[in-house]
């Protein structure tokens, strides 16, 4: 218990799914947390459970594709906990449409969600981290980083743009000595609504009437079968923590064995 204890984290995508995860665990472990997502109810809801549950948590609604929101959010985090401890980049969306079909408007928005909201909450993170010489930055890339899929071409690239970008950041925090750790999670196939719609798409697209057939194959890419959220939060968490204070750049997989394949 209490392994970030005292900290202050912001938590994008956090009203389902992996953020919402990482949220309850951070807030059980002692952190005092802002939770933000464009899906303003259910992140309401997650905050109102964690108080009740004796944590501190409030909830922010963010695009995260938004420049000037980035101000707003990491600005009352701030104000409210007096500084900025850890920033997880969690949020993100999924596109399952082949090459062909993507078009460059598909293209376009799954970079901003997932790869130009990072730069974008990182780059505020740091202003706001340097000033005290330490922080950590998590963000969620995806093996799909990693290893490529047919039905996934915009979200390979947007993954794999957080991949590299996470390690730029990490050594220019290096460089100049400020005392921020940033690194990147990448999970496998994970129990979440975002998994749910893509099951179901790839069912809609095959013209079959249920989704059984389609969790099977998704089921089959880990060895170990499909995750669960918190068993990406416990990463995000150790990357968030002290324990690892001598981690950075660094690319923590966590994917029941998905790209040993």
């Amino acid at each position: 218990m209490d392994r970030v204890k005292g900290k202050s984290a912001v938590i994008t995508g956090a009203a389902a799914g992996i953020g919402r995860a990482t949220a309850i665990l951070f807030a059980r472990e002692g952190a005092r947390v802002v939770l933000t997502d464009i899906n303003a109810e259910d992140g309401q809801a997650v905050a109102d459970e964690i108080a009740a549950a004796g944590g501190d948590a409030s909830f922010l609604r963010q695009d995260v594709a938004d420049e000037g929101g980035w101000d707003e959010v990491i600005g009352s985090a701030c104000s409210r906990c007096g500084r900025l401890d850890v920033l997880v980049n969690n949020a993100g969306i999924q596109l399952s449409k082949s090459l062909e079909e993507t078009s460059l408007a598909d293209w376009r928005r799954v970079f901003q969600v997932n790869a130009e909201s990072v730069f974008l909450g990182t780059r505020r993170a740091i202003l706001a981290m340097k000033a005290q010489r330490s922080g950590s930055i998590v963000n969620l890339s995806s093996t799909y980083a990693m290893v490529a899929d047919h039905l996934n071409a915009a979200y390979c690239g947007s993954k794999a743009a957080v991949r590299n970008f996470t390690k730029a950041a990490a050594l220019h925090c290096a460089q100049h000595k400020l005392g921020i750790r940033v690194n990147s999670v990448h999970p496998g196939v994970i129990e979440t609504p975002m998994l749910e719609r893509e099951i179901a798409d790839v069912a809609r697209t095959r013209g079959l009437g249920a989704t059984d057939e389609v969790r099977r194959e998704w089921a089959a890419l880990c060895p170990l079968g499909i995750g669960q959220p918190i068993d990406i939060a416990q990463g995000i968490l150790y990357l968030a923590s002290d324990e690892s204070r001598y981690v950075t750049g660094s690319e923590l997989v966590i994917d029941g064995g998905h790209i040993i394949r």
